[in-house]
Parts: structure tokens; C-alpha cells; sequence
């Protein structure tokens, strides 16, 4: 087990994800620029023998519950590399004066203990240096943070997730190997995660228009999500299969909840 500086206690969240590649449901584009990021990890021999380097740095864009955390969890687990989660908006609020420090100490400990860096909610320090509202000490992180990523060369992977790409400095941009755009899942994802997770729960006669119909503007967790509740509802009635009606029920809770 990896132990922490003292100074990151609390501020970065080991996991042990065992999130398969198959539990991704998003754009086949996504997808396979996800398969280039593992294929790219495990030749990288290859590459360094030619000068180039495998894609590590990565930006997770899109709205809360497409996704980006579960990419990050599926990279840790197909590279069987530590997934350390750090909690951003905490790093910024609680050590306002001392955050580029402690970044300093994160990418220090990323050089030592090769894993995964998962920055959530990165907006918190990725703020437009030229908003009006942006204080001198963010800045100061955000320039901080853009100067150590620059000069990473560790093997870790660094990525960061944000809901609010508009909040984000265009600079950040350019310093990622590869920005991905998450959207809301669209009728054909929507439906491969419900079959997904109901598995053999669901009903044989199974009104799919309906339940797609209103599952549309739901976000992957959100639809994941009820579709557990139904699940535990025909559980708990003594029932084995779960009918459209009752999934509809539970998407329908799920609208404007989250």
C-alpha cells in the first residue's frame, strides 16, 4: 500500500476499481480513443524506441453522470495501475494559501508511485486566467498547475474531468494529449445500458419504445440508477422480472432529481 505525504491526507482517495472495459456504454468514438490509450500503454516500448511517447494526459469533458469517473476507474483496472482520486474543489478551499505546494507534492509523488491521478472537478483550479472575477492566488495555482504538467515526465497518467468547459483556461487545453467530450447517452447507448443492468430481470414482453422514449435527457448514472430501483423493487414484491411499466416508474423520479 502507497502511503501519502501528510500534507495530502485527506486530499487524495485511493481506489481499487474493478470496472471492466464492458461496463463503458458511450460514442464509439470515445470508445476507441479509449482502446488507442490502453494499446498505446501496453506497446509504449515501441514508441520510445522511435522517439514518441504514449498518451497519458487526458481531459474528461461533459455533463455530471456520462462517464468520466467510470473511464478513469476501467483505465485503472485494464492497466492494472492504482487509481488515486484527488478531490480538487477540497485542495483549493482548504489550503488556499499553500495549494500550489501541495500540488507540487502530488506531481512529486506521481513520479515516485506510477499510477493513475484523476483531478475531479477540475475546474476548481482550470478557472480563465483573464475572468474578471479570478483572484491573484488562483492564478498563481493555475499557472502553477500548466507549468508542472508541462514538465510531467513521470510515467503516471494525469487526468482531469470537468462539467463546465466554458469555466476552463484554453491554455489547459493544449497541455492534454487528448480532450474527451462527453455528451448524454443517445437511444442505442441508453438501451445497452438498461439491458446491461437488468441482465435476466428483464420481462420478456418489454415495451422498449417507451422506456427509451423516456429515458431520453437522462444522464448514464441517472439511467443506471433507476434501473437498479426497479430492480430492487420487484425484489422486494417477491417478483423476478422487472416490467417496462414499473422502469418507466423509475425514470420518471429520476427527472429533474440529480
Amino acid at each position: 500500500v502507497v502511503s501519502f505525504p501528510s500534507e495530502l491526507k485527506g486530499l487524495i482517495h485511493p481506489q481499487e476499481p474493478s470496472t471492466p472495459k464492458s461496463a463503458l456504454v458511450m460514442e464509439a468514438s470515445i470508445s476507441s480513443r479509449i482502446e488507442k490509450v490502453i494499446n498505446e500503454y501496453f506497446q509504449r516500448g515501441k514508441l520510445h524506441a522511435h522517439g514518441l511517447s504514449n498518451r497519458r494526459k487526458l481531459l474528461f469533458v461533459g455533463p455530471p453522470g456520462t462517464g468520466k469517473t467510470m473511464t478513469a476507474e476501467v483505465l485503472a483496472n485494464e492497466l492494472h495501475l492504482p487509481l488515486n482520486i484527488i478531490q480538487v474543489d477540497r485542495l483549493v478551499t482548504k489550503f488556499m494559501g499553500e495549494t500550489s505546494a501541495k500540488l507540487r507534492l502530488i506531481f512529486d509523488h506521481m513520479k515516485q508511485n506510477k499510477g493513475i491521478y484523476f483531478f475531479d472537478e477540475f475546474d476548481a483550479i482550470g478557472g480563465d486566467r483573464n475572468l474578471d472575477n479570478d483572484v491573484g492566488e488562483m492564478r498563481r495555482v493555475l499557472n502553477a498547475f500548466l507549468q508542472f504538467l508541462e514538465q510531467d515526465k513521470s510515467e503516471s497518467f494525469i487526468l482531469g474531468a470537468t462539467n463546465n468547459p466554458n469555466l476552463l483556461d484554453t491554455a489547459l487545453f493544449r497541455r492534454f494529449d487528448d480532450v474527451l467530450i462527453y455528451k448524454l447517452p443517445q437511444e442505442e447507448q441508453r438501451k445497452a445500458i438498461i439491458a446491461n443492468v437488468l441482465g435476466t430481470f428483464k420481462a420478456s414482453r418489454f415495451a422498449w419504445s417507451k422506456v427509451l422514449e423516456k429515458s431520453e435527457g437522462l444522464s448514464c448514472s441517472e439511467i443506471t440508477s433507476a434501473t437498479r430501483d426497479a430492480i430492487k423493487e420487484v425484489i422486494l414484491a417477491d417478483k423476478n422480472k422487472v416490467s417496462s411499466t414499473i422502469l418507466i416508474e423509475a425514470l420518471q423520479q429520476k427527472i429533474g432529481s440529480f
